[in-house]
Protein backbone atom coordinates (compact mmCIF):
# COMPACT_ATOMS: atom_id res chain seq x y z
CA UNK A 1 0.00 0.00 0.00
CA UNK A 2 1.30 3.37 -0.95
CA UNK A 3 1.43 5.92 2.21
CA UNK A 4 2.71 9.33 2.78
CA UNK A 5 4.78 9.85 6.26
CA UNK A 6 5.83 12.21 8.40
CA UNK A 7 8.72 12.13 10.96
CA UNK A 8 9.23 13.77 14.08
CA UNK A 9 12.53 15.71 15.03
CA UNK A 10 14.36 13.83 18.20
CA UNK A 11 17.72 14.79 17.39
CA UNK A 12 20.39 11.72 17.61
CA UNK A 13 17.20 10.04 18.70
CA UNK A 14 16.24 9.32 15.15
CA UNK A 15 18.10 5.87 15.34
CA UNK A 16 14.96 4.63 16.32
CA UNK A 17 13.43 5.75 12.58
CA UNK A 18 15.74 2.87 10.70
CA UNK A 19 13.68 0.24 13.32
CA UNK A 20 10.39 1.63 12.64
CA UNK A 21 11.27 1.75 8.41
CA UNK A 22 12.38 -1.85 8.51
CA UNK A 23 8.74 -2.81 10.26
CA UNK A 24 7.33 -0.31 7.46
CA UNK A 25 8.73 -2.28 4.50
CA UNK A 26 8.50 -5.66 6.26
CA UNK A 27 4.59 -4.49 6.07
CA UNK A 28 4.54 -3.88 2.32
CA UNK A 29 3.92 -0.30 2.79
CA UNK A 30 5.86 1.97 -0.07
CA UNK A 31 6.56 5.57 0.94
CA UNK A 32 5.24 7.88 -1.69
CA UNK A 33 5.61 11.54 -0.32
CA UNK A 34 7.68 12.13 2.59
CA UNK A 35 8.19 15.44 5.51
CA UNK A 36 10.06 16.33 8.74
CA UNK A 37 11.20 18.36 11.39
CA UNK A 38 15.05 18.52 12.15
CA UNK A 39 16.31 14.71 12.67
CA UNK A 40 12.97 13.80 11.29
CA UNK A 41 14.06 16.07 7.90
CA UNK A 42 17.36 14.26 7.31
CA UNK A 43 15.58 10.88 7.49
CA UNK A 44 12.67 12.27 4.55
CA UNK A 45 15.06 13.61 2.64
CA UNK A 46 17.36 10.55 2.06
CA UNK A 47 13.91 9.10 1.57
CA UNK A 48 12.86 11.74 -1.01
CA UNK A 49 16.01 11.56 -2.73
CA UNK A 50 15.61 8.22 -3.78
CA UNK A 51 17.90 6.30 -0.82
CA UNK A 52 16.80 2.81 -0.10
CA UNK A 53 16.48 1.70 3.56
CA UNK A 54 19.30 -0.65 3.74
CA UNK A 55 21.66 2.29 2.43
CA UNK A 56 20.31 4.86 4.99
CA UNK A 57 21.36 2.05 7.25
CA UNK A 58 24.85 2.14 5.98
CA UNK A 59 24.80 5.59 6.58
CA UNK A 60 23.62 5.51 9.61
CA UNK A 61 26.06 2.94 10.88
CA UNK A 62 29.58 4.77 9.45
CA UNK A 63 28.46 8.16 10.48
CA UNK A 64 30.90 9.75 13.19
CA UNK A 65 27.87 12.10 14.74
CA UNK A 66 31.35 13.88 16.67
CA UNK A 67 32.04 15.20 13.88
CA UNK A 68 29.06 17.52 13.62
CA UNK A 69 30.67 19.28 16.53
CA UNK A 70 32.60 21.57 14.47
CA UNK A 71 33.26 24.91 16.43
CA UNK A 72 35.34 27.72 15.65
CA UNK A 73 39.12 27.23 15.60
CA UNK A 74 40.39 29.63 16.96
CA UNK A 75 37.94 27.72 20.20
CA UNK A 76 40.79 25.15 20.09
CA UNK A 77 43.33 27.67 20.89
CA UNK A 78 41.70 30.43 23.26
CA UNK A 79 39.31 27.89 25.26
CA UNK A 80 37.12 31.20 26.40
CA UNK A 81 36.26 32.19 22.97
CA UNK A 82 33.94 29.73 22.64
CA UNK A 83 31.41 31.37 25.05
CA UNK A 84 32.29 34.90 22.75
CA UNK A 85 31.22 32.91 19.66
CA UNK A 86 27.81 31.89 21.49
CA UNK A 87 26.97 34.98 22.62
CA UNK A 88 27.28 36.60 19.63
CA UNK A 89 26.84 33.65 17.09
CA UNK A 90 24.09 32.14 19.22
CA UNK A 91 25.34 28.56 19.18
CA UNK A 92 28.56 26.33 20.08
CA UNK A 93 29.35 24.88 16.82
CA UNK A 94 28.87 26.21 13.17
CA UNK A 95 27.06 23.15 11.64
CA UNK A 96 29.16 23.30 8.73
CA UNK A 97 30.22 19.94 8.44
CA UNK A 98 26.63 18.73 8.90
CA UNK A 99 25.44 20.58 5.92
CA UNK A 100 28.47 19.48 3.72
CA UNK A 101 27.86 15.56 4.53
CA UNK A 102 24.26 16.10 4.23
CA UNK A 103 25.44 17.71 0.66
CA UNK A 104 27.65 14.58 -0.26
CA UNK A 105 25.32 12.08 0.14
CA UNK A 106 22.29 13.73 -1.45
CA UNK A 107 24.97 14.06 -4.24
CA UNK A 108 25.25 10.65 -4.87
CA UNK A 109 21.67 10.65 -5.77
CA UNK A 110 21.97 13.68 -7.71
CA UNK A 111 19.57 15.61 -5.98
CA UNK A 112 21.09 19.39 -5.18
CA UNK A 113 18.03 21.74 -5.43
CA UNK A 114 14.32 20.99 -4.61
CA UNK A 115 14.24 20.79 -8.52
CA UNK A 116 15.58 17.07 -8.51
CA UNK A 117 12.92 16.06 -6.06
CA UNK A 118 9.66 14.70 -7.25
CA UNK A 119 7.47 18.54 -6.76
CA UNK A 120 5.49 17.78 -3.73
CA UNK A 121 7.44 14.87 -2.20
CA UNK A 122 9.57 16.64 0.22
CA UNK A 123 8.47 18.70 2.81
CA UNK A 124 11.09 20.21 5.38
CA UNK A 125 9.94 22.73 8.66
CA UNK A 126 12.19 25.52 10.03
CA UNK A 127 11.38 28.28 12.46
CA UNK A 128 12.19 31.98 10.97
CA UNK A 129 12.43 33.92 14.81
CA UNK A 130 13.01 37.25 12.99
CA UNK A 131 9.49 37.52 11.16
CA UNK A 132 7.51 34.75 14.07
CA UNK A 133 6.96 32.03 11.57
CA UNK A 134 7.03 28.84 11.17
CA UNK A 135 7.84 27.94 7.69
CA UNK A 136 7.56 25.03 5.41
CA UNK A 137 10.07 24.28 2.52
CA UNK A 138 10.13 24.48 -0.57
CA UNK A 139 6.19 25.81 -0.39
CA UNK A 140 6.40 29.59 1.07
CA UNK A 141 10.15 30.35 0.49
CA UNK A 142 9.30 32.14 -2.48
CA UNK A 143 6.14 33.92 -0.76
CA UNK A 144 8.00 35.02 1.91
CA UNK A 145 11.60 35.28 1.11
CA UNK A 146 11.06 35.96 -3.02
CA UNK A 147 13.20 32.74 -3.48
CA UNK A 148 12.62 30.42 -6.12
CA UNK A 149 11.94 26.96 -4.61
CA UNK A 150 13.61 24.97 -7.95
CA UNK A 151 17.08 26.74 -7.08
CA UNK A 152 17.20 26.28 -3.23
CA UNK A 153 19.43 23.74 -1.66
CA UNK A 154 17.94 20.54 0.11
CA UNK A 155 20.67 20.10 2.39
CA UNK A 156 20.70 23.93 3.54
CA UNK A 157 16.57 23.45 4.08
CA UNK A 158 17.99 20.19 6.08
CA UNK A 159 21.08 22.14 8.30
CA UNK A 160 18.33 24.87 8.94
CA UNK A 161 15.51 22.51 10.31
CA UNK A 162 18.42 20.87 12.46
CA UNK A 163 19.61 23.90 13.83
CA UNK A 164 18.97 22.91 17.37
CA UNK A 165 18.55 26.29 19.50
CA UNK A 166 22.17 27.49 21.17
CA UNK A 167 23.81 24.31 20.01
CA UNK A 168 24.04 25.15 16.28
CA UNK A 169 24.47 28.57 14.92
CA UNK A 170 21.32 29.64 13.10
CA UNK A 171 21.27 29.99 9.52
CA UNK A 172 20.33 33.17 7.93
CA UNK A 173 18.17 33.56 5.11
CA UNK A 174 17.75 36.55 2.86
CA UNK A 175 14.22 38.18 2.39
CA UNK A 176 12.41 40.68 0.89
CA UNK A 177 14.14 43.28 3.22
CA UNK A 178 17.43 44.40 4.00
CA UNK A 179 17.69 42.37 6.94
CA UNK A 180 18.08 38.46 6.92
CA UNK A 181 16.18 35.96 8.19
CA UNK A 182 17.33 33.95 11.73
CA UNK A 183 16.70 30.45 10.82
CA UNK A 184 16.63 27.67 13.29
CA UNK A 185 15.37 24.14 14.68
CA UNK A 186 11.92 23.45 12.68
CA UNK A 187 11.16 21.72 16.36
CA UNK A 188 10.78 24.43 18.42
CA UNK A 189 7.27 25.82 16.75
CA UNK A 190 6.27 22.43 15.20
CA UNK A 191 8.25 19.16 16.17
CA UNK A 192 5.88 16.51 14.55
CA UNK A 193 4.26 18.48 11.37
CA UNK A 194 1.39 15.96 10.86
CA UNK A 195 -1.10 18.93 9.28
CA UNK A 196 1.63 19.26 6.61
CA UNK A 197 -0.07 16.89 3.87
CA UNK A 198 -3.63 18.27 4.51
CA UNK A 199 -4.90 20.38 1.83
CA UNK A 200 -8.70 21.07 2.30
CA UNK A 201 -9.74 18.06 1.06
CA UNK A 202 -11.96 15.41 2.51
CA UNK A 203 -11.10 12.38 1.11
CA UNK A 204 -7.02 11.74 1.22
CA UNK A 205 -5.44 10.03 -1.91
CA UNK A 206 -3.57 8.13 0.45
CA UNK A 207 -3.62 6.98 4.19
CA UNK A 208 -0.28 9.59 6.22
CA UNK A 209 1.44 7.73 9.02
CA UNK A 210 3.12 9.79 11.95
CA UNK A 211 6.10 8.31 13.31
CA UNK A 212 7.02 10.27 16.39
CA UNK A 213 9.68 10.18 18.55
CA UNK A 214 7.92 10.00 22.00
CA UNK A 215 5.53 8.68 24.13
CA UNK A 216 1.86 8.76 23.71
CA UNK A 217 0.55 12.60 24.61
CA UNK A 218 -1.49 11.24 27.36
CA UNK A 219 2.05 9.80 29.08
CA UNK A 220 3.23 13.28 29.92
CA UNK A 221 4.39 13.74 33.05
CA UNK A 222 4.33 17.19 34.47
CA UNK A 223 7.74 18.51 34.71
CA UNK A 224 9.27 20.00 38.41
CA UNK A 225 10.24 23.57 37.96
CA UNK A 226 12.69 24.42 40.93
CA UNK A 227 15.33 27.05 39.37
CA UNK A 228 15.67 29.15 36.30
CA UNK A 229 17.56 26.35 34.44
CA UNK A 230 14.62 24.12 34.86
CA UNK A 231 12.12 26.81 33.53
CA UNK A 232 14.55 27.52 30.64
CA UNK A 233 14.07 23.90 29.46
CA UNK A 234 10.44 23.86 30.43
CA UNK A 235 9.60 27.00 27.93
CA UNK A 236 11.77 25.48 25.64
CA UNK A 237 9.90 21.69 25.86
CA UNK A 238 6.56 23.26 25.53
CA UNK A 239 7.17 25.31 22.81
CA UNK A 240 7.67 22.51 21.00
CA UNK A 241 5.02 20.25 22.11
CA UNK A 242 2.27 22.52 22.67
CA UNK A 243 1.14 23.18 19.08
CA UNK A 244 1.60 19.72 18.08
CA UNK A 245 0.02 18.04 20.69
CA UNK A 246 -3.25 20.37 20.52
CA UNK A 247 -3.17 18.93 17.02
CA UNK A 248 -2.64 15.59 18.03
CA UNK A 249 -5.31 15.69 20.39
CA UNK A 250 -7.84 16.52 17.77
CA UNK A 251 -6.68 14.19 15.06
CA UNK A 252 -6.91 10.02 14.63
CA UNK A 253 -4.43 8.88 16.68
CA UNK A 254 -4.83 5.59 15.17
CA UNK A 255 -2.14 6.76 12.54
CA UNK A 256 0.58 7.94 14.86
CA UNK A 257 3.59 5.45 15.94
CA UNK A 258 4.83 6.62 19.12
CA UNK A 259 8.13 5.66 20.35
CA UNK A 260 9.27 6.25 23.77
CA UNK A 261 13.17 7.76 23.99
CA UNK A 262 13.03 9.94 26.58
CA UNK A 263 16.33 8.52 28.10
CA UNK A 264 18.55 9.09 25.32
CA UNK A 265 19.32 13.15 25.10
CA UNK A 266 18.63 14.95 21.54
CA UNK A 267 22.24 16.43 21.15
CA UNK A 268 24.10 13.83 22.69
CA UNK A 269 26.46 13.02 19.89
CA UNK A 270 28.65 11.05 21.71
CA UNK A 271 26.02 8.19 22.31
CA UNK A 272 27.35 4.56 22.40
CA UNK A 273 26.21 1.73 19.40
CA UNK A 274 24.63 0.26 22.00
CA UNK A 275 22.14 2.89 22.81
CA UNK A 276 22.07 3.14 18.90
CA UNK A 277 20.94 -0.49 18.52
CA UNK A 278 18.38 -0.13 21.19
CA UNK A 279 16.56 2.75 19.93
CA UNK A 280 16.70 1.01 15.84
CA UNK A 281 15.13 -2.31 18.62
CA UNK A 282 12.65 -0.18 19.92
CA UNK A 283 11.55 1.76 16.74
CA UNK A 284 10.94 -1.73 15.26
CA UNK A 285 8.92 -2.94 18.08
CA UNK A 286 7.20 -0.20 18.35
CA UNK A 287 5.94 0.32 14.55
CA UNK A 288 5.56 -3.73 14.26
CA UNK A 289 2.94 -3.64 17.02
CA UNK A 290 1.34 -0.43 15.76
CA UNK A 291 1.55 -1.39 11.83
CA UNK A 292 -0.35 -5.31 12.92
CA UNK A 293 -3.82 -3.62 13.12
CA UNK A 294 -3.07 -0.38 10.59
CA UNK A 295 -4.69 1.12 9.01
CA UNK A 296 -8.13 0.38 10.46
Amino acid sequence: MKIDVVFSGGGVKAYAFLGALTSIEEHKHELERVAGTSAGAIVAAFLAAGYRLGEIEQLMNELDLKKFLDQPAISNYIPFSKWLFFYFQMGLYKGDKLENWLYECLAEKDVYTFNDVKPGYLKVVVSDLSLGKLVVIPDDIERIYGINPKHFPVAKAIRMSAGFPYFFMPKKLPGKTKDKSIIVDGGLLSNFPLWIFENGDTIKKRPVLGVKLSANIKDYQPRKIRNAFDMFHALFSTMKQAHDSRYISKSQKNNIIFIPVENVETTNFSISEQTKTNLIEAGKNRAEKFLRNWPK
